[in-house]
């Protein structure tokens, strides 16, 4: 094999490459020794077959599989002896060939020439992870914030009792059968019958609450209501429909009280323990939306700290991949550019700018984790799968194929961890000094870093 570099641009890289007659012959005459121990042909016994007959026979499809094989095997020996990482799978193109070629190359009188272009990673000088200057956010749980819990998790554990002659009013439970018309006519997934409606939970489009309140059971009633202009079906987006209302049953609410009995009704030995669990899982959440915000000002800091030459192939591969969910988004949601305040153009330039930073932190993130051998076990990769099949409860078998036959796709799994085992990694280096807040300051700087 002789490889010759043939054109050279920033990270961009030419390479023509020449496999000799005497490697593809070689190669081909392999193949059809293996084929000759394994193919059965009509008169003659099994691994007797001539060469020259199966050379007769199969000559130009081996020729073709021998071809395909050896521009895997080359091309990627070439990258290899040139030390260099490709930043996406380099595309490969034939050198002048034609059916006359192919005829030479099986004869064994001809080269296999092709061209390979691809880019390169680029050389990543890593800054120095302990002067990152960084800050953890700490908040602890305070009695209001079990409190309110406690709360929240008794108002979830509401039992209705249905109350005859009662009017719907705040907080109800109404059962109803109702049928939605548009213009008179019926339109799909606007009727229901055995519904249930919370008053005051905002569950169903402007106006239908209202219409429903005061209703008690046995009353019919047309309630007109209308569908936002932001709205999923975008035939019923902005529309105002008119609902035929059967009320079946209205039910008065009834929230526990809490006390030792409730706390012992939610599994927990006492009020005392029970507050514990409480307090453990606020601190968790707590513990989580810190981290989020610090991880969200270690991409920050990363960010700012590295600049190098980009592959202009990952940058367009990511930007598509953005462009296309956006405009995906905005037919969605019946929007254009323009609702959004802001030109097309401007658009581009806004995710292109995304995109960028995107790749640049992925490409810095691969280096800190390969420098210091940051690795995914197979068994956290195992548990990630574990946890994927579980949120398709029934079809985990589906969800396991899915990984196990689908190029690239555990590297999509995989890709999390490596992130998060790197975050602590810089977390550990630089050393976070921590600042005490309230929940609610915790919160809104994590609002604010999620905007940004």
């Amino acid at each position: 094999m002789q490889v010759t570099e043939t054109a050279r641009e920033g990270l961009k890289r030419t390479l023509q490459v020449v496999v000799g007659q005497a490697e593809l012959k070689e190669r081909f005459t392999s193949r059809l020794d293996e084929l000759k121990d394994r193919v059965q042909i009509k008169g003659f016994r099994r691994g007797k077959v001539p060469v020259a007959h199966l050379k007769k026979l199969y000559g130009k499809s081996l020729m073709q599989e021998v071809m395909e094989q050896t521009l895997n095997d080359t091309s990627a020996q070439a990258i290899k002896d040139r030390n260099e990482r490709p930043a996406q799978q380099p595309k490969v193109e034939l050198v002048d060939f034609n059916e006359e070629t192919f005829e030479k190359i099986v004869s064994g009188q001809g080269d296999l020439a092709y061209n390979m272009s691809f880019e390169v990673l680029p050389p990543i000088p890593l800054s120095d992870l302990t002067s990152l200057k960084l800050e953890k956010l700490v908040a602890e749980v305070d009695d209001a914030a079990i409190d309110k819990a406690l709360a929240n998790l008794a108002e979830r554990n509401t039992a209705y009792d249905p109350e005859e002659g009662r009017a719907a009013g705040e907080g109800d439970l109404v059962t109803m059968n109702f049928v939605g018309k548009i213009a008179g006519e019926a339109f799909e997934g606007g009727s229901a019958e055995g519904q249930s409606l919370v008053i005051g939970k905002n569950q169903f489009i402007p106006g239908f609450e209202e219409g429903v309140t005061g209703m008690k059971a046995g009353d019919e009633k047309v309630v007109s209501a209308t569908f936002p202009e932001v709205y999923p079906v975008k035939e019923l987006a902005g529309k105002t429909a008119d609902f035929d209302v059967k009320v079946t049953a209205v039910a008065k609410p009834r929230t526990p009280t809490v006390d030792e009995e409730f706390a012992k009704g939610v599994g927990a030995e006492s009020m005392e323990q029970l507050r514990g669990f409480i307090s453990e899982q606020i601190k968790r959440e707590y513990d989580q939306a810190s981290r989020q915000k610090l991880k969200r000002e270690i991409l920050d800091a990363l960010d700012a700290a590295h600049r190098f030459e980009l592959p202009a192939s990952l940058v367009d591969f990511e930007f598509n991949n953005i462009w296309t969910q956006l405009e995906n988004n905005l037919k969605a949601t019946n929007k254009t550019f323009a609702d959004e305040g802001k030109s097309e153009d401007e658009a581009r330039a806004e995710y292109r700018q995304i995109a960028e930073r995107r790749v640049r932190l992925g490409l810095v993130i691969g280096e800190i984790g390969d420098k210091n051998n940051l690795q995914v076990s197979q068994d956290e990769l195992r548990r990630a799968l574990v946890e994927q099949a579980r949120r398709y409860p029934g079809r985990e078998k589906q969800v396991y194929e899915y990984y196990e036959k689908t190029p690239g796709a555990l590297a999509e799994l995989r890709a999390p961890i490596f992130e998060d085992k790197v975050i602590d990694f810089v977390i550990e280096e630089a050393k976070p000094t921590e600042k005490k807040v309230t929940r609610d300051e915790l919160l809104k700087a994590v609002e604010e870093a999620t905007e940004q």
